[in-house]
């Protein structure tokens, strides 16, 4: 758990509830986390969920790795306890999203589950919506594709901490969902993660 260092802080309430966001927008917040190894297809997915929801006149936003250490999480590494503070960071802003009656689309390869978990448990505790979806390809199948050639720089000791090389990913035990990105089309996975959110009352049936 991360050490709270600022002393003599009160949380202050305002008088615009989350509820009042999600009528004003016609819509429910929600976190859709998408986990998985690097060139599982997560974020493919998300983008094109991203577009199938805007489609449909939600509201929507994507949070991308890579985008978000450009930013916001730019001091921090690929070591274990950088990866738990990204992934930490990612989920208050997730959480401010929902809030906001935003759906969140999280696409990070976050591969420890004891971080995930942490970010699941946040959202329980704001009674939130946390939907964890795993991007489960073959470690041989992500390599192959190797979109961005870092398995091949990891591999060539370039890069260290480089996940499902040097450092493990820690498969979802219980996801809400599991898409098979090599053995699913795009549309198929789409098709999906909405059907779930029908199903949890997040869209419309």
């Amino acid at each position: 758990m991360t050490e709270q260092k600022a002393t003599n802080i009160t949380w202050h309430d305002g008088d615009v509830t989350r509820a009042d966001r999600n009528k004003l927008l016609g819509q429910k917040g929600a976190t859709i986390w998408f986990t998985g190894l690097s060139g599982s297809g997560k974020s493919t997915v998300a983008v094109a969920l991203e577009q199938a929801l805007f489609a449909r006149n939600k509201l929507v936003y994507r949070l991308d790795g890579d985008n978000v250490r450009h930013g916001i999480n730019k001091n921090l590494g690929f070591s274990a306890e950088d990866r738990a503070e990204n992934i930490r960071r990612i989920g208050e802003i997730a959480k401010l999203f929902v809030d906001a009656g935003v759906i969140a689309l999280s696409s990070f390869v976050s591969p420890y589950r004891t971080d995930r978990d942490l970010v699941r448990a946040m959202h329980a505790e704001s009674d939130m919506d946390f939907i964890e979806v795993y991007v489960d390809v073959p470690l041989a199948v992500a390599e192959e594709r190797d979109p961005k050639g870092l398995y091949k720089k990891a591999r060539a000791g370039e890069i260290p901490n480089f996940t499902g090389i040097s450092d493990p990913y820690e498969a979802p035990e219980t996801p809400e969902l599991v898409l098979k990105s090599h053995e699913m089309s795009l549309e198929e996975e789409v098709d999906a993660v909405i059907a779930l959110l029908q199903q949890r009352g997040i869209l419309p049936a």
